[in-house]
């Protein structure tokens, strides 16, 4: 419990200093918006050019890319010390300071960084749920309501799982490892769209290595009336499971790798 009460003063802290310049926050926040809403430009270019991709109309397709765009910069929005300013700590030694502190070094590391800009970007995938959820005529019930905060939260936790990959390889080699971001943003871009309208490698990929299509496709499926592998309905309540499955895994990983981490020296 102090934990999370060290979290949320952090997080408030946080915002206040960003808020210090309004000007730079909003020119900031306002690019962050043409550029989510780009990406939804390509989606409403689908729709209104094919009206249908495979068995998917294109509600379910605005729907995919609400639910991912929210899963995802919520992450961003909160986890920015993990996510993007890691690399950074480990090169400038400012992760040196967190060894001496009473506190987990992950957990100092989560209450370091903030980015409230993502904030236009969940607005963007907000509005996809919305107008995903009225063109699929999705009939909202207490169940599925739980399915689709389940799927939002453990989705969130399999994306900072993901980030954390490369903060682990960043301890043992300085320098980020830009594979890791094929799993992390080339998951958000792919991930966009149903799963099943890509080739076997990309498939399995995203359900076995990085599991979006379990925290995400699997209930969004369900949710809309529709079954993406043939399984059964409560497994849409299941498999998003496989995102605490992940974070956890990276979590103990990350600590050990913390045991030989070496400073930089600067």
């Amino acid at each position: 419990m102090n934990t999370v009460k060290l979290y949320i003063r952090s997080m408030g802290m946080l915002l206040k200093s960003h808020l210090q310049y309004p000007l730079s926050f909003f020119m900031q926040t306002i690019a962050q918006l043409i550029m989510e809403g780009g990406e939804m430009l390509a989606v409403i270019l689908i729709v209104n050019r094919f009206r249908q991709l495979k068995d998917w109309t294109g509600g379910n397709l605005f729907f995919f890319f609400g639910i991912m765009s929210v899963s995802f910069y919520i992450t961003e929005f909160f986890g920015r010390g993990i996510t993007g300013d890691f690399p950074s700590m480990v090169r400038t030694g400012r992760l040196d300071t967190f060894l001496v502190r009473p506190r987990g070094v992950l957990t100092q590391v989560l209450c370091g960084g903030i980015d409230p800009r993502r904030i236009t970007c969940i607005a963007v995938g907000v509005a996809a749920l919305v107008i995903g959820s009225r063109m699929s005529e999705v009939v909202w019930t207490p169940l599925k309501v739980l399915c689709f905060a389940e799927s939002i939260a453990m989705s969130c936790l399999l994306i900072l799982g993901l980030f954390m990959i490369e903060a682990i390889f960043c301890i043992h080699s300085v320098k980020s490892v830009e594979l890791v971001n094929a799993l992390t943003y080339g998951g958000r871009s792919a991930c966009q769209y149903p799963i099943d309208i890509y080739p076997k490698p990309l498939r399995m990929l995203f359900t076995i290595i990085a599991p979006f299509a379990l925290t995400l496709h699997v209930p969004a499926a369900w949710i809309m009336g529709k079954n993406l592998y043939g399984w059964p309905s409560w497994t849409a309540f299941v498999t998003p499971l496989s995102g605490v499955l992940v974070f956890g895994i990276m979590t103990v990983l990350f600590k050990q790798g913390i045991r030989f981490y070496r400073s930089t020296g600067s």
